[in-house]
């Protein structure tokens, strides 16, 4: 990790999810954005003040927690750019199945 973990909560949740925290941080900095909102699966919403404040520490942006539901992807919260919120940043248990399905090569004629 290139940004230190200092809570043990979120350590023990690395160690059990690829976060890519680092990966988070460096695309708010190269961004330049200063609010970001955070959305979790239910699972994850016991380490939003951990997760929030690594990111706010280490990026310099204000980070808000979306409260509501979230069902996936699909689910993104609406109206946060009045807020000024320039990224969400979504974070899930899997990877989408789509993304694993080999799918037929395109012949074109």
């Amino acid at each position: 990790m290139k940004y230190p973990l200092e809570s043990e909560g979120l350590k023990s949740l690395a160690e059990k999810y690829e976060l890519d925290l680092d990966r988070i941080v460096d695309s708010i900095k190269e961004k330049g954005y200063n609010k970001v909102a955070v959305q979790l699966p239910d699972g994850f919403k016991r380490h939003a003040l951990e997760i929030s404040e690594f990111i706010s520490k280490n990026s310099g942006a204000d980070v808000y927690i979306w409260g509501g539901s979230t069902y996936g992807a699909c689910d993104v919260p609406t109206g946060l750019e009045k807020l000024g919120i320039k990224m969400i940043i979504q974070f899930g248990h899997a990877r989408f199945k789509a993304d694993e399905i080999k799918r037929p090569e395109r012949i074109k004629e």
